[in-house]
């Protein structure tokens, strides 16, 4: 029976424990805990896997045409940051990409799908970053702009797990709850709303706020906006890119402040749960591309469209993690909002948490918070 031990575990309760997680085939099937840290136990830190529900590319990977050794390589630049489970993402493009890059995608959701202990991380579903947006469109093409379609989208291979659009736009409430219904995550984005039109599409049944503060209306204080709704309304998680470019660091801590003990958590252990998703929108910065539109990016910065507009992030999730630390966050709310929040706005149940019977998906990292390993289904799929 595999074990992994180390001095700081994070548990279910938000703390974070000496010990030692005993694995059984793919799962947790038990955490014992040490009397004192000790020196018998790695200096290290261990979390359930990072969880991204928005890449659209790595390095050189872009995922809206990636196929066949594109895809092996993401995983290993996933792995390296500690994902085992992440959501393609393809941003607003012509109406008839998205048949062919969401069959991609499916291919590659079936290539990873749990089983072999150590393999590929694992492919929940896509995320479409559009085309049903509003007038903040940052670095999206408003040529390929539409009004909400359920028979468009209904027509589009089945491999949806995530859907950002305008709650404002005519229609979208209807979309809304018909995505809902279907068990898709709603998230709300690149949006003018109004608090009523944000609350309004919560009790919808959106759950989401896509890369709070970016590309949507600021926070006022007479009409708070989408903004204000993200930042205290219990039905809406809302996701952060903490790069330290689109958020400052002051910011940053703020959101996560503003959510503690807003989670709704409905395993009893809502302590844990920070009520904000890390996720990184990365792109693939270094093939300078993104739906067709050309990058340009500076060491420090994001990338960026010829105009200057920000176009996604070089980030990495483990950087987002130590990003969020350096800007004040509790290192558990950080790990948790890399695992255990994303898990919950999917549903993904058996994962984001160490605990008995969930799978052993992992992180470990150093006490630098760098990723020295990453486990799969119960065996190392990664190692520093």
């Amino acid at each position: 029976m595999p074990i992994l031990a180390s001095r700081a575990v994070l548990l279910p309760d938000g703390s974070l424990r000496p010990g030692v997680i005993e694995i059984k085939g793919t799962d947790v099937v038990g955490f014992t805990p040490a009397a004192s840290p000790g020196s018998e136990l790695p200096d290290t830190v261990v979390a359930p896997g990072f969880i991204d529900l928005q890449v659209n590319g790595h390095d050189d990977v872009d995922v809206s045409v990636a196929a066949g050794a594109g895809w092996e390589r993401m995983d290993d630049l996933l792995l390296r940051q500690g994902v085992t489970s992440w959501c393609p993402t393809l941003v607003t493009s012509p109406p008839e990409s998205y048949g062919p890059a969401l069959l991609r995608v499916a291919e590659a959701a079936r290539r990873s799908v749990c089983g072999a202990p150590g393999g590929a991380p694992s492919i929940p579903g896509a995320h479409l970053e559009g085309p049903f947006l509003g007038a903040l469109p940052g670095a999206h093409d408003r040529r390929w702009f539409r009004l909400p379609d359920p028979e468009w989208l209904a027509g589009l291979p089945a491999v949806v797990a995530v859907v950002t659009l305008a709650p404002e736009l005519p229609g979208a409430l209807d979309l809304v709850r018909t995505l809902a219904e279907a068990g898709v995550l709603v998230s709300l984005g690149h949006s003018t709303a109004t608090w009523a039109e944000a609350v309004a599409a919560a009790e919808a049944g959106a759950r989401m706020v896509t890369h709070l503060f970016n590309a949507a209306t600021p926070l006022h204080h007479r009409e708070p906006g989408l903004v204000g709704a993200g930042l205290t309304d219990s039905r809406l998680t809302p996701s952060l890119i903490a790069d330290l470019v689109h958020l400052h660091p002051a910011v940053l801590a703020t959101a996560f402040r503003c959510r503690q003990g807003l989670a709704a958590d409905g395993d009893g252990e809502a302590a844990g749960d920070p009520g904000v998703a890390l996720v990184t929108d990365a792109v693939a910065w270094r093939a300078e591309h993104l739906a067709g539109g050309r990058l340009h990016r500076r060491a420090g910065d994001a990338p960026r469209r010829a105009d200057g507009t920000i176009a996604g992030s070089a980030l990495t999730m483990d950087a987002a993690v130590r990003n969020a630390v350096s800007a004040g966050v509790a290192l558990p709310l950080a790990l948790a909002a890399a695992s255990r929040v994303p898990a919950r706005l999917l549903g993904a149940t058996d994962r984001g948490l160490i605990r008995t019977g969930s799978r052993a998906d992992l992180v470990v990292l150093d006490a630098r918070l760098e990723v020295t390993a990453s486990w799969v289904g119960g065996a190392p799929a990664w190692e520093r």
